[in-house]
């Protein structure tokens, strides 16, 4: 991109009353966490394809990722999910991390794979498998100490598929049970993030099936506890931005998991289907910031943003790669947004002009400003094309194929 380009942007947005110099600054400052099972093989729920080149171990995953860090700088950590990524020496992985200039994020635990958990983890009938499964969240929370990870990331499959197949208030009450077991056992420091879904695998009832559930088990367990919200995981015609915004005011929102949805939770490439509501999301995180009062900043400051993405048919390092640079593009487009303008006109009522003073940021083309600032922080203007012509995807095909699956 020329500098003429970015030239002519800079006029543009000047003109309508952005300071360009503090949009760079929010770019730089901007952070996605890439999650480790996403280069790995992975795939939906009928097929994983296996390919050639994928990480055959934990350490490898973060050797792929810190490719995508180094090339968009903006993906210094990486969620971890147990046992997919379990290893005898949890030190020497953290170390291995920050010697690729990584840090270890999240920590997932996994409550949806093993034969026990059929009928459900910590919401099954049985005591023993109820037990089994809260002894695997305290031992993500030993694993969050020994890593340094500050957020715990908690979903579950849990859920029944006949009426009458299982006591709902019940399960509700388990569920609570395991929490607070587990919230008790953090350090101060941590958070716990509740995940919830609409649906699948279970199909008549999911124990945390949407928001407000999420958020009321948030509410009773404490201040650490707080609401994961995954773009995948809502009703058709869902307003997510609506959500975000709510929980956000209730002090509440702690996260994201990325990805974009055609049907139900698709797991494809964040920004591919709906970049609109990737764009209002972030529109309404932006304007909670710019509130006056100082504790939903801290709020939004807090705001763990991560992808969580399953890329089944595509190259695994390109997928995220991609779906980085639509996070950031969008992030980008909602900076440009004229928040005083969008106000005067709330404040008379004028609907069009509200509606266009948010819409424009959207229609932008951003490229220019992020070739700039990504040059400016000393890193390829096109992440994408730099990786292609790196190196680095033909020196993984010596791993084989069919490394680390789920």
């Amino acid at each position: 991109m020329s500098d003429r380009a970015y030239v002519i942007f800079e006029e543009q947005q000047r003109a309508r009353g952005i300071d360009l110099d503090q949009v760079k600054a929010k770019l730089k400052a901007f952070k996605i966490e890439t999650p480790s099972w996403g280069y790995g093989d992975s795939g939906t729920r009928f097929k994983v394809f296996k390919k050639q080149g994928v990480p055959r171990n934990p350490f490898e995953k973060f050797d792929d990722a810190a490719q995508v860090h180094r090339l968009t700088g903006i993906c210094p950590s990486v969620a971890i999910h147990i046992p997919w990524d379990k290893v005898e020496d949890y030190g020497k992985l953290k170390s291995h991390a920050e010697n690729l200039g990584l840090a270890i994020g999240a920590v997932n635990p996994n409550l949806f794979q093993e034969q026990e958990y059929m009928l459900g983890s910590v919401t099954n009938a049985d005591p023993l498998i109820r037990r089994k499964a809260t002894d695997h969240l305290l031992e993500c929370v030993d694993i969050a100490k020994e890593t340094g990870s500050r957020d715990l990331s908690l979903w579950f499959a849990d859920g029944t598929n006949y009426p009458g197949q299982g006591d709902i208030r019940q399960r509700k009450a388990w569920m609570l049970e395991a929490l607070a077991e587990m919230y008790k056992a953090m350090m101060p420091q941590m958070r716990m993030l509740i995940e919830y879904k609409f649906f699948e695998p279970a199909f008549y009832h999911t124990d945390l099936a949407d928001w407000g559930m999420a958020y009321n088990y948030a509410v009773k367990l404490g201040p650490q506890a707080q609401v994961l919200v995954d773009t995948g995981h809502h009703a058709q015609g869902t307003n997510v931005e609506h959500i975000v915004a709510y929980l956000i005011d209730e002090h509440k929102l702690g996260g994201f998991h990325f990805n974009s949805r055609k049907y139900a939770d698709d797991d494809l490439i964040v920004g591919s289907m709906n970049p609109y509501e990737l764009f209002l999301i972030f529109y309404q995180i932006l304007s909670a910031a710019n509130d006056s009062d100082l504790s939903i900043g801290q709020t939004v400051n807090q705001i763990a943003y991560m992808i969580d993405q399953s890329h089944n048919i595509e190259a695994k390092i390109p997928a995220m790669i991609r779906s980085v640079m639509n996070v950031q593009t969008q992030y980008a487009k909602a900076l440009l947004v004229n928040h005083s303008e969008v106000a005067e006109a709330q404040q008379r009522n004028d609907v069009l002009e509200a509606e266009n003073a948010v819409r424009q940021a959207f229609e932008f083309d951003v490229t220019p400003l992020l070739h700039a600032v990504r040059e400016e922080m000393g890193v390829p203007a096109d992440p994408m094309k730099a990786y292609l012509n790196s190196g680095y995807p033909k020196s993984i095909l010596s791993r084989g194929i069919g490394g680390a699956s789920w």
